[in-house]
């Protein structure tokens, strides 16, 4: 069997879970493409492409929570990634060291299950 390389085709984005290399914690989901992915392992900083404002971003560029890469994992089908980083300060643009600082109750609401380590004005400014 051969080794599967990351297919970014013929979307070209895949996700991407950045989890703490030291713990395993789960910090976020964002998506790469293949210059995110290349910049993340010519830098050994990560980089995203944001679906949403269609561009590429370094993690921790605005707010100065930067993720040091240790290693990305490709799954067997080669199409999700995981980032197993170094995370500075809090992950979450909310300020929180994981994204997912929610847990979902039985009843369908939502309870925070962490601390809130920076405000959105602390990490970019009065405008977010």
């Amino acid at each position: 069997m051969t080794a599967q390389h990351p297919a970014f085709e013929p979307h070209g984005l895949l996700p991407a879970i950045a989890v703490d290399a030291d713990n395993g914690e789960v910090l976020m989901l964002a998506w790469m493409n293949e210059q995110a992915y290349r910049l993340t392992l010519d830098t050994g900083r990560v980089h995203y492409w944001s679906r949403s404002r269609q561009s590429l971003w370094k993690k921790g560029e605005s707010s100065g929570n930067m993720q040091e890469l240790v290693d990305v994992r490709v799954d067997c089908d080669g199409d999700a990634l995981v980032v197993r980083v170094r995370q500075t300060g809090p992950a979450c643009h909310a300020g929180f060291r994981s994204c997912f600082y929610r847990t979902v109750q039985a009843d369908g609401s939502l309870v925070e299950n962490s601390t809130r380590l920076m405000t959105q004005e602390q990490m970019y400014g009065a405008n977010p």
